[in-house]
C-alpha cells in the first residue's frame, strides 16, 4: 500500500470538517433548550373616540393606529408608511393633530380622540369634508382622511396663535396664506398631487370661520 501524499492544507481542511460535524449536535441541543417567548404584556386602556367611551385590553406595544383600525374597526384612519412620514394616519387627540402610527395606545388613556368618522357623516359632512369634495381635494382618496383631520386641527392652531416655520412674527397671530397653509400641511403627503386643490379647500373653510 502506497503512502498517500497529504499536504498541510488538506490536513487543516479535514480537521475543520471533523470539528464542525462534532459541534452540530451541541448546537441543535442548545437551540432546543431556548426558552419560549414570554407572553405579551397586556394593559387596560380607556379611550374616548368620537364621543364614545371604549375600554380595551391591549398589548402595550399596540400603536394608537392599530388600536383604532384593528380593535375598534375605525378604518377611515389609514396606515400608509407606518413611520410617521406620510400623515395618512393623522387623528386629533385633545384638540391637537398627531400621527397615530408613532404613539402607543396606552399613552392616551382617558384622552379624547377624533378620527375622520367623528368629523362628519355622509348625510352631514363637516365643512372641511364638503370643501374637499367641492374643490376636488382628493384623487385616489387614500390620504384624504389624514389630510382633512390635519387641516381641521391646523386651523385651530392658527386661531390659538401657534406659529410655524414661515410665520413672519413669532409673537403675532399667524396670518393665513398659501405659504402658511403649505408649510403647516407639509407633513401630509398626497401622492396624487392634489395639493393646490387642498389649499383651495382649506382657504375656503378658513374664510368662513375668520
Amino acid at each position: 500500500m502506497r503512502n498517500l501524499p497529504i499536504t498541510r492544507r488538506d490536513l487543516l481542511k479535514a480537521g475543520v470538517t471533523s470539528a464542525s460535524a462534532m459541534a452540530l449536535p451541541t448546537f441543535a441541543a442548545e437551540a432546543s433548550a431556548v426558552a419560549p417567548a414570554a407572553p405579551p404584556v397586556v394593559h387596560k386602556v380607556k379611550l374616548s373616540v368620537n364621543g364614545k367611551a371604549h375600554e380595551l385590553e391591549l398589548d402595550t406595544r399596540t400603536t394608537l393606529l392599530d388600536a383604532l383600525r384593528e380593535h375598534l374597526h375605525l378604518t377611515g384612519t389609514k396606515k400608509g408608511c407606518d413611520h410617521g412620514q406620510c400623515g395618512a394616519c393623522t387623528v386629533i387627540v385633545d384638540g391637537r393633530r398627531i400621527n397615530a402610527c408613532l404613539t402607543l395606545a396606552v399613552m392616551h388613556d382617558g384622552d379624547r380622540i377624533t378620527t375622520i368618522e367623528g368629523l362628519g357623516t355622509p348625510d352631514k359632512l363637516h365643512p372641511m369634508q364638503a370643501a374637499f369634495v367641492k374643490h376636488d381635494g382628493y384623487q385616489c382618496g387614500y390620504c384624504t382622511p389624514g389630510q382633512i383631520c390635519s387641516a381641521v386641527a391646523m386651523l385651530d392652531e392658527i386661531k390659538d396663535g401657534i406659529p410655524s416655520l414661515v410665520s413672519a412674527d413669532l409673537t403675532a397671530r399667524p396670518r393665513l396664506g398659501t405659504e402658511e397653509i403649505r408649510e403647516r400641511m407639509s407633513g401630509n403627503i398626497c401622492r396624487c398631487g392634489a395639493y393646490s386643490n387642498i389649499v383651495d379647500a382649506i382657504t375656503e373653510v378658513a374664510g368662513r370661520s375668520a
